[in-house]
């Protein structure tokens, strides 16, 4: 009787290309369109996450100042130095600005919270 050289493996493979694991018992229960609503809140609740950073509102400020950047310098054709000093005086102006922004819309949502809450 021929000895087999290789091991054959018991389970089918669950990983996908990104490196997840699928779990097994989840996926082969439907779930119906009440739980599927459920789980999308709890995540859209998870995203909001928490009151406004000033180390969010800055990254924010810089994204917008770069943007800001070129198109000024590639699409308007102003020069580099005074474009440059543009971009810096509208970082100063877009950080404390959204991060005020950011807290009036956090504060308004956690007041509707609270007088759901209330209310219920």
């Amino acid at each position: 009787m021929p000895q087999q050289t290789k091991r054959r493996r018991k389970r089918k493979h669950r990983g996908t290309q990104g490196g997840g694991i699928d779990r097994r018992g989840r996926a082969g229960r439907p779930r119906s369109k009440e739980e599927a609503r459920a789980q999308a809140k709890r995540r859209a609740e998870a995203r909001k996450g928490g009151p406004p950073t000033w180390r969010g509102a800055f990254w924010r400020g810089v994204f917008g100042a770069g943007v800001f950047f070129l198109v000024i310098y590639f699409i308007i054709g102003r020069q580099f130095g005074a474009t440059l000093m543009l971009s810096l005086v509208m970082l100063l102006l877009y950080v404390p600005l959204g991060y005020y922004v950011d807290r009036f819309f956090y504060r308004r949502r956690i007041a509707r919270e609270r007088q759901q809450r209330l209310k219920s």
